[in-house]
């Protein structure tokens, strides 16, 4: 990796180019993707924060509470709320942890989430498409850049949500 940062007048004008088509790649991505839940969610009955909070649930948990107020970078009174709403629907449940009866913790009912696999098999198809034209040397670089993207993208919504 170079250690000539985008905006350093100094790196070629064909360099700084292709870092500001990234940048704005993953803006008009992360828009996309909004959109894309935004449908999924409404869909299913959920609004934004809802199917957001689900989906870290499916991804880490089973995970008490306060860990998921965490992750999600909200308040727990407001994940409280949001539970609730998870709960009614049928997309969670709240349960005591089997190390420590006093704690609870909230698991994803896979039964309704299968609603969500379904709103989502035409995106998951395409990226399947879209991977296969790639090598696996490819996809392996695809991958830690994404990942190096998502760390980025976690600590920036990290410190903002401490500020």
């Amino acid at each position: 990796m170079g250690s000539i940062s985008s905006t350093d007048s100094r790196a070629p004008r064909g360099r700084r180019q292709l870092t500001s088509s990234i940048k704005q790649s993953l803006r008009a991505l992360s828009i996309q993707l909004s959109l894309l839940n935004h449908q999924v969610g409404a869909r299913a009955g959920l609004n934004d924060v809802d199917l957001d909070c689900l989906d870290l649930v499916n991804r880490y948990g089973p995970l008490s509470p306060s860990a998921l107020a965490e992750r999600a970078a909200l308040h727990p009174a407001t994940l409280t709320g949001i539970l609730d709403r998870l709960e009614r629907g049928g997309w969670v449940v709240r349960e005591r942890s089997p190390s420590d009866r006093r704690a609870v913790l909230v698991r994803a009912l896979r039964d309704r989430n299968a609603e969500l696999v379904r709103l989502y098999s035409g995106m998951n198809s395409s990226m399947t498409e879209i991977c296969a034209r790639y090598g696996d040397a490819e996809l392996e670089l695809l991958a830690d850049f994404l990942r190096r993207t998502v760390d980025a993208g976690r600590s920036a919504t990290e410190k903002l949500a401490g500020d």
